[in-house]
């Protein structure tokens, strides 16, 4: 089947198109053309001068809709998927927070079988601790972390194809060997919840850890003990020229003043936007009562309000933030939500761009930023389109 989208205004890698149309077929971008005259035989979907934009790729998502993906169930994984793809996010690498191997060997179990699905959206699975900085732990639990250890963690990646990224603290004893060997496989490394300075960084770069996450939480900036001031983690990363980054955009883990610097400092092809969020994210059930956490101000944080846990931010969220709040150009931060993270973790070879044969992943936007129609492989998902009845 043949479906034409016309009448709106197309982000190409080489910037807006108005006036064109985007040509589908079975699943894919047949092409993006200069006209947006009716092909005959399509089905035609009028954007009404709306933004036509890639599918965003979730590349540091805990859950949604009620569901955590630390579960491990089917019911969880695609339920947390569901929610998410309903705000844009045609590609979704599920993360798990610090967790027994149990608990990462049954998630590693539904990813593998979701990735078989038709669909497209799952890509591979995201793995944060449980290799972690006791200090800098946060809201990970502490009752699972541990140094790396390899008779663990090797037996683990043997054995499966689908852990595409891994995040844990490169100071720990035994960091540097593990991200020489996540690189190597061709899994994204990343440092996190750190108190590493500028000499540990910059060893742990030419080890393997190429991505910050969560840029600004969980790791310290400029600091002084007694009398003498230090580089933290965050001034390190900005001088990796080859390390990217993530903010967590929801407007309320950073500021916009911040989102504005890292965007300034790293630039677009090295800074991804994510959510970070928990399973309370597009959840449009009754309060979910758990007494780890509390929801206040639009954020989750620990009960003890002792730190932020994670996010309730969609990804359309993190591109109104940029835009709204950080004043950044609305292609820069589509850009940052789709095509540098499809890149970073390696899957812009099918997702983040609107281009000829590419996954036919895409979202339509108002003039304020809110979806108003998702496309995931070339099918309107359900309950988004409000553009044909």
């Amino acid at each position: 089947m043949l479906t034409q989208i016309i009448n709106g205004q197309i982000l190409t890698p080489q910037g807006w198109l108005k006036d064109g149309s985007v040509l589908i077929s079975d699943g894919k971008i047949l092409e993006i053309t200069n006209s947006d005259l009716a092909v005959i035989g399509a089905t035609v979907i009028d954007a009404k001068g709306m933004y036509i934009v890639p599918g965003f790729v979730g590349m540091h998502i805990h859950g949604g809709g009620g569901f955590d993906f630390t579960e491990g169930t089917e019911e969880a994984f695609q339920t947390a998927v569901a929610a998410h793809l309903k705000h844009g996010a045609t590609t979704v690498f599920p993360t798990l927070s610090s967790s027994s191997f149990d608990t990462i060997r049954k998630a590693v179990a539904v990813c593998e079988k979701m990735m078989q699905n038709a669909d497209g959206v799952v890509q591979g699975l995201h793995i944060e601790g449980p290799y972690l900085n006791r200090k800098m732990a946060g809201a990970q639990w502490d009752e699972f972390l541990k140094n790396p250890d390899q008779e663990e963690y090797l037996p683990l990646l043997e054995s499966t194809q689908c852990i595409k990224r891994w995040d844990i603290s490169p100071e720990l004893p035994g960091a540097h060997d593990f991200a020489r060997y996540t690189s190597g496989r061709g899994i994204l490394t990343a440092v996190t919840h750190t108190e590493a300075e500028y000499d540990e960084i910059k060893e742990a770069f030419q080890c393997g850890f190429t991505h910050a996450a969560h840029f600004y939480n969980a790791m310290p900036g400029f600091h002084k003990r007694r009398e003498y001031k230090y580089e933290g983690t965050v001034e390190s990363v900005y001088l990796m020229d080859g390390m990217s980054i993530e903010v967590i955009a929801d407007g309320i883990h950073l500021p916009a003043t911040i989102l504005k610097l890292a965007y300034k400092l790293k630039g677009v092809e090295q800074t991804c936007l994510v959510s970070d969020s928990l399973k309370y994210a597009a959840y449009d059930g009754e309060v979910i009562n758990d007494s780890r956490y509390i929801i206040d101000n639009g954020v989750c944080k620990l009960a003890d309000r002792s730190s932020l846990a994670g996010s309730l931010a969609t990804m359309d969220v993190l591109v109104r933030v940029m835009v709204q709040k950080a004043e950044i150009p609305l292609a820069d931060a589509v850009r940052m939500a789709s095509e540098s993270p499809a890149r970073i973790i390696g899957v812009a070879d099918k997702k983040g761009s609107l281009q000829k044969g590419k996954d036919a992943d895409i979202v339509i936007m108002d003039e304020h930023l809110n979806v108003r129609c998702v496309m995931s492989m070339g099918h309107i998902v359900p309950e988004t389109n409000t553009l044909i009845h």
